[in-house]
């Protein structure tokens, strides 16, 4: 039971946090791109709309994803208590805070994964309309 116990608190969290400094360093280095990007060197739209856009999915995707891996964690969590009071033959109130603890901490982790992860994405994509907006008034599209 242990090897489950350290699957939530090392594997999903852990995991959590891999996930937040990947969308963390991809929105710092978006951001900086950014800043000293020029829309008239795109020959076209389009071209300018990808080099724009680029890995902002990722961010998006682990915003969209991270609460399900947090549930996941809280599923392991509850199911570990469920295991332990089951092998124990009791029904002991300590047993069962620790269990519950473990599983809300998952859950917490992945909410503290996915806000921040929205919000870098909207933040991110509000610059990118904006520099499509500064190409279209530029080229006359």
């Amino acid at each position: 039971m242990d090897a489950l116990k350290n699957v939530v608190d090392y594997g999903v969290i852990g995991l959590l946090l891999a996930l937040s400094v990947w969308a963390v360093a991809i929105a710092v280095e978006r951001w900086l791109f950014y800043r000293r990007v020029n829309v008239a060197q795109f020959p076209d739209q389009h071209l300018c709309e990808i080099a724009l856009t680029k890995r902002l999915v990722i961010i998006g995707t682990i915003a969209a994803n991270a609460p399900y891996i947090g549930l996941l964690g809280t599923v392991l969590g509850i199911m570990l208590t469920f295991q332990t009071m089951g092998t124990a033959g009791t029904m002991a109130v300590s047993t069962i805070m620790i269990g519950l603890s473990l599983a809300l901490k998952a859950t917490a982790a992945g909410l503290l994964v996915a806000i921040p992860c929205v919000v870098m994405n909207n933040v991110l994509r509000r610059r990118v309309n904006e520099l499509v907006t500064v190409y279209k008034s530029r080229h006359g599209a």
